[in-house]
């Protein structure tokens, strides 16, 4: 009985005890195991980063070529025609490239596998493995959730890695921080065995886990093993936090595309981006590219306004980089089965675009279309 009674007594005086002893021991218990993070930061001597100039602090950065666009060519009237190479389900939707490959021999030693949207694992000339921008399921939580209640962005999730070859890969490379090439659940699958290669600004959305940073400014370069990889310029922004009105930021680490290279072999991954005259800027300071990997499917579209193809290539626009990069082949992405559908609202309205106006434009760069979860050779 005075068990019960002194039991009945403490009670409350517990209950306000438990909860903060509760954090206490979940505190000490996470900060045990959190391993500090092996962050460098590369500022090349030559790098033209540049900084909002309405911004008093410095701390958010800007396109080198800011300001209104003349596109070199825009598509008008029917620019989505079926294409006998493209087998779809529906109209534009659920299809898969099935047409004849052109044969290309440019021998410069790449091996690339498209694993969906923007993701791509890659295996260099001398070996190394390198995955860009992987993203294996959805946005990162909350924002998956936010998103298909209000816009309904839910992907088809595309097949991925086996798990033996995420282990081994040699590097990870990110182009910005957006949800759909950013995500924290890949990272933790992959782990930290990898160097991590990112944007000036971008280490801070790690945690602390023992992982292997390199920020990296424009025109700066990390060698991964014999691969060198250029972090280069690209036309776009950047921004994580979903409820603006409690921080703002915007702009706040750095965006780009890459540039691996071995002993003269180069291949050019854009990253998001809209067409500006940094293209031209990267073929003068690296040379022609073989293989160029450029986004063709986050663009104009009329209930977007202007702004959408201000920060993302159209199909027509993507040629005119490539040619501009001198491309021995281009391989577009974004589009597919497993995309967001963020352009046309569609799985392959932008390869029909791209198809078509290649034909339009008389274009004499090479396409190699790829289908999800496919693999070339160049």
């Amino acid at each position: 009985m005075h068990l019960i009674q002194l039991s009945s007594i403490a009670l409350p005086e517990v209950k306000k005890l438990a909860f903060p002893l509760f954090s206490i021991l979940l505190l000490s218990f996470l900060g045990a195991c959190a391993v500090p993070n092996q962050l460098t930061q590369l500022q090349a001597p030559d790098s033209v980063i540049k900084t909002d100039p309405n911004d008093t602090n410095n701390r958010r950065f800007n396109n080198l070529y800011p300001g209104e666009k003349d596109y070199p060519l825009t598509c008008r009237g029917e620019c989505y025609p079926p294409s006998p190479v493209v087998s779809c389900e529906a109209p534009a939707e659920n299809c898969q490239f099935i047409g004849e490959q052109k044969g290309l021999s440019i021998d410069a030693g790449f091996s690339i596998t498209w694993l969906g949207h923007a993701s791509f694992y890659i295996q260099g000339p001398e070996g190394s493995t390198v995955l860009i921008d992987p993203v294996s399921g959805q946005f990162d939580w909350p924002v998956n959730w936010a998103f298909y209640l209000s816009a309904g962005y839910n992907r088809g999730e595309p097949d991925w890695l086996e798990e033996n070859k995420i282990k081994s890969v040699d590097a990870v490379a990110y182009s910005h921080i957006h949800y759909d090439h950013f995500n924290k659940d890949d990272i933790a699958k992959i782990g930290t065995e990898p160097e991590y290669l990112l944007p000036l600004g971008f280490a801070e959305h790690f945690p602390q886990r023992g992982y292997k940073l390199t920020e990296m400014a424009w025109f700066s370069t990390q060698k991964v093993n014999q691969l060198d990889m250029h972090f280069v310029p690209a036309h776009h922004f950047s921004s994580r936090i979903w409820v603006p009105f409690l921080y703002d930021d915007s702009d706040t680490t750095l965006w780009g595309g890459w540039v691996l290279e071995h002993d003269g072999k180069r291949l050019f991954y854009a990253g998001d981006t809209g067409y500006s005259k940094h293209f031209k800027d990267i073929q003068q300071k690296y040379g022609n590219m073989d293989v160029c990997l450029i986004p063709i499917a986050s663009y104009f579209h009329e209930e977007h306004g202007q702004w959408y193809r201000y920060v993302h290539t159209t199909p027509e626009d993507a040629l005119t980089a490539a040619q501009e990069l001198n491309c021995k082949v281009m391989i577009p992405w974004g589009y597919g089965n497993a995309s967001w559908k963020m352009g046309d609202h569609s799985s392959h309205s932008p390869l029909l675009r791209l198809l078509h106006m290649h034909d339009e434009m008389n274009s004499q760069i090479p396409l190699h279309i790829l289908n999800e979860g496919e693999s070339v050779e160049f």
